[in-house]
């Protein structure tokens, strides 16, 4: 028998659609995913520390106690996940990351044949679903530095809006790598805080659209480090990042820059290789929808919600507005179909 609706996730969006879809007694089965050297289940809050600018957390809270609360309540309202033993919502099994070992990933779906779609998991477990919801959110791009993975949350970054009003980064020296829109935006926005932001660059010219490049060589707050690479990040277990090291792209001497904070932003990679190009996708690679304020794909019972879909503001607060979208778009959809 196929479920009314099978959620594809287990970030922001993928437990408050849960829970929206629970709640509208949709009886949602998700496939939270499994530990891999890019992604945790929960998405990119596992790896943050401190969330200060979620609504409803006045005095903060980390990233992977978030996620705990968030599932805690999709579960409370029946929502099941997906294990080695088969779906499941007992407290006991379901509590805990530390059976996260235990949940099972998505391999691959069959979409494109219509309703019921199957889910394939990583352990062979076929599900067939009325609809889905796909909420795998996307990777944030590093160096691939051992260093950065090291100082990752200790003062190495790949989000200025997250956590660049953080303490450890007020008043002091910021690095921001990268050249294109995105990392001008972080530069810029880390002014607001930072005594002055360096932007490193591989090359003698920026990538970002001219106003944008513009607007950073302009900021008093902004020094662009042309030609310059991030070698290594240095730092202690007591405060974390304290400088990196620079190499040169044009066969200059190696230097020392002294930063609290390195903030990566060299883009992000949506998590859709599972989709095997079933659904439209736009120029960057996340899931393109199809109409405005709608959570609608390119095939039809099939949804997408949170940051695999987002490309642009890839915040916790959006991706869970998102969820709950898709979850009411899944349940309208479902209802127009007769599936009850």
């Amino acid at each position: 028998m196929a479920e009314k609706v099978v959620i594809i996730g287990s970030g922001p969006s993928g437990w408050t659609a849960a829970l929206y879809a629970s709640r509208a007694n949709l009886d949602p089965l998700v496939f939270a995913g499994r530990p891999s050297q890019l992604m945790l289940p929960g998405g990119q809050l596992m790896f943050t520390t401190e969330v200060e600018n979620f609504p409803g957390y006045p005095n903060g809270i980390t990233g992977p106690e978030m996620m705990t609360e968030f599932r805690q309540q999709a579960l409370k309202f029946g929502t099941r996940v997906m294990t080695d033993n088969g779906p499941t919502n007992t407290v006991e099994q379901s509590d805990g990351y530390d059976i996260v070992h235990h949940w099972q990933d998505v391999a691959s779906v069959t979409l494109n044949q219509g309703s019921p779609f199957k889910i394939t998991s990583d352990k062979g477990s076929v599900v067939e679903a009325h609809s889905v919801i796909i909420s795998t959110g996307a990777r944030a791009n590093y160096l691939g530095l051992p260093s950065e993975q090291q100082y990752l949350n200790r003062g190495v970054s790949a989000c200025a809006v997250c956590d660049g009003a953080l303490p450890r980064f007020r008043n002091k020296p910021l690095v921001v790598v990268g050249g294109g829109d995105s990392a001008v935006e972080e530069a810029t926005y880390l002014t607001k805080f930072a005594s002055t932001v360096y932007l490193i660059h591989r090359r003698d010219e920026l990538r970002a659209s001219k106003i944008m490049a513009q607007r950073a060589l302009e900021n008093p707050k902004i020094k662009v480090l042309w030609n310059s690479a991030v070698k290594e990040v240095k730092g202690n277990d007591q405060a974390g990042v304290t400088s990196v090291i620079l190499s040169s792209t044009v066969g200059e001497p190696d230097r020392e820059l002294e930063t609290t904070g390195m903030f990566v932003a060299i883009g992000h990679t949506p998590n859709t290789d599972f989709l095997g190009g079933q659904l439209a996708l736009n120029d960057k690679g996340y899931i393109k929808l199809t109409q405005p304020q709608r959570t609608y794909t390119s095939i039809e019972g099939v949804f997408a919600a949170g940051d695999v879909a987002d490309d642009y503001y890839r915040q916790a607060i959006t991706a869970a507005g998102t969820g709950c979208m898709a979850a009411l778009d899944a349940e309208r959809y479902l209802a127009a179909k007769g599936v009850h």
